[in-house]
Formats: C-alpha cells, structure tokens, sequence
C-alpha cells in the first residue's frame, strides 16, 4: 500500500492539469463515499425504528438529549 508520502510524491510529479484533474476526481469520490455512508446510516435507522430499538422524536427531544450530553461530557 502507497503511503501518504509516496502519494503525494506521486500526484507533485503530475502536470498542474493533471493535478487538478486528481483533486476534482477525489473530492467527488470522498461525496459519493460519504454518501453512501449517510445512506447506510438511514437505513440502519429506520430498520432500529421498526424493530423497536428506537423511537420516533421530536426536534426539542433531540435538542434537550444533545443538551443533556453536551452537559455530561463537560461534567466529566
């Protein structure tokens, strides 16, 4: 596997066209991987909703439980 350094010795050997072509191409890459990781995420969610494991909030219940965590990690 290509280390950071040889990756980036790599992509400084190319033409600054190239370069650009390189970071366009990985930036859409990172989206679409994010994506994906959002997806499965929603998915994951909704299968923990319908079995259950989670229920549906509200968004003051959502604020007050990231209140009370935010409070407990500075407790902490």
């Amino acid at each position: 596997m290509m280390t950071l350094d040889q990756a980036l010795d790599a992509a400084t050997a190319l033409s600054p066209e190239q370069r650009d072509m390189l970071t366009d191409i990985l930036v859409k890459r990172r989206v679409e991987e994010r994506r994906k990781e959002l997806a499965k995420s929603a998915s994951d969610s909704i299968r923990a909703m319908e079995k259950g494991i989670l229920r549906p909030q509200t968004a003051d219940e959502v604020i007050e439980d990231l209140r009370a965590g935010l409070e407990a990690s500075v407790d902490e």
